[in-house]
């Protein structure tokens, strides 16, 4: 690799930002190292442990120990793991433990691993700046994946306490036994938590992809859920195929922004919907206005997943490409056009990444 080449004499206000580079430099590097600790299990293999050489640390998770030091000097480097000259050991502090393995309230690791996977297809987004299109949907092999550990966090811990009381009565209505679709579903989380809870109503999930819906399939058959199906299904042409009035309740959990054609989709849930159905949203929370996304706590790494996932994906199929930073005006323009009349829309305390639409009829 080529050495970093850093101007010695900032210029007059370019100093602040050039620091601000060199800062991200290594703050991308600590992405990628906290990704790989997450997924080789070197980071849980850490927690709440005492100092550990790097051999021990290899012999303890079955990883290659050259590869596991050099990784160690980087989080060291990085001043997330803590070390020992004279032993020779390492060890990871609990506060920071508590963020990046599952002993915390939420493992932000998860989030690091967006990075090398958005990495992965640069090339075809880079070509596709030149010549238009997308990148299809299967050239993410893991994204399912990560996104279902990304729920993990912000829907399902606040699903039954917090999400499904936004809408009174609901959860009433789910213990009586009521029709429910999850459309867009991915893994099918949220679903199989519903329905292991509410026994009495029948639940449904909606997915483009076979791979999902397969492994969904799987979780819901070994919890013994017969009160839960999942099906392939292209949502593109929703409006015209949603059978009207079949569910008392619609959700989707970030399932809009990348559809090719949100539109129809939204106006096909509508349809599909019961006179006195809900209709649960939970989107990114975002302006549809550039300059108001200054002040986004996150809108940079939204902005890269938008740029590198959720359009380019849309495009790829033909569709508006939308993208993740749709923003709630346009989304609350979208919902009216869809027909919705009764819109509420809420934030949640835990969940700084995302909005949270009650719509009805």
């Amino acid at each position: 690799m080529c050495d970093i080449a850093l101007p010695t004499t900032p210029t007059p206000h370019t100093d602040d930002f050039e620091s601000r580079l060199v800062q991200a430099l290594n703050h991308g590097g600590l992405l990628l190292l906290t990704s790989i600790g997450h997924r080789t299990g070197l980071l849980e293999a850490l927690a709440g442990q005492p100092p550990l050489t790097s051999q021990a640390l290899a012999e303890r998770t079955g990883l290659q120990e050259r590869y596991v030091r050099e990784w160690l000097g980087g989080m060291v480097a990085a001043e997330v793991v803590e070390t020992d000259p004279d032993t020779a050991a390492y060890w990871l502090p609990d506060e920071r433990a508590a963020l990046l393995t599952e002993r915390g309230e939420a493992n932000l690791a998860v989030y690091a691993q967006f990075i090398p996977l958005l990495g992965s297809v640069e090339d075809e987004v880079v070509r596709c700046f030149h010549d238009g299109g997308g990148v299809p949907y299967s050239h993410y092999p893991r994204f399912q994946e990560v996104m279902a550990s990304d729920s993990g966090q912000t829907v399902l811990p606040a699903l039954f306490d917090a999400i499904l009381p936004l809408a009174p009565g609901l959860t009433a209505r789910l213990e009586d036994g009521i029709r429910v679709l999850d459309c867009a579903c991915g893994r099918g989380r949220a679903l199989l938590a519903l329905a292991e809870r509410f026994p009495a109503s029948r639940f449904v999930g909606y997915d483009l992809s076979e791979e999902t819906i397969g492994w969904a399939r799987d979780q819901a058959e070994r919890a013994g859920l017969s009160n839960l199906r999942f099906e392939v299904r292209d949502l593109s042409d929703f409006d015209a195929t949603a059978e009207p009035g079949a569910f008392e309740l619609v959700t989707t959990f970030d399932g809009i922004h990348d559809q090719a054609a949100p539109r129809r989709l939204l106006a096909g849930i509508h349809r599909s919907l019961t006179e006195d159905g809900i209709y649960l949203v939970q989107d990114i929370h975002a302006s549809s206005h550039h300059h108001l996304d200054r002040e986004h706590p996150l809108g940079a790494i939204l902005y890269a997943v938008s740029l590198s996932h959720c359009m380019t994906v849309s495009l790829a199929q033909g569709g508006e490409g939308l993208g993740t930073m749709w923003g709630r005006e346009r989304a609350l323009a979208y919902l009216e056009d869809a027909g919705f009349r009764d819109i509420r829309v809420h934030q949640l305390e835990h969940d700084i990444q995302n909005d949270y639409f009650v719509c009805r009829p």
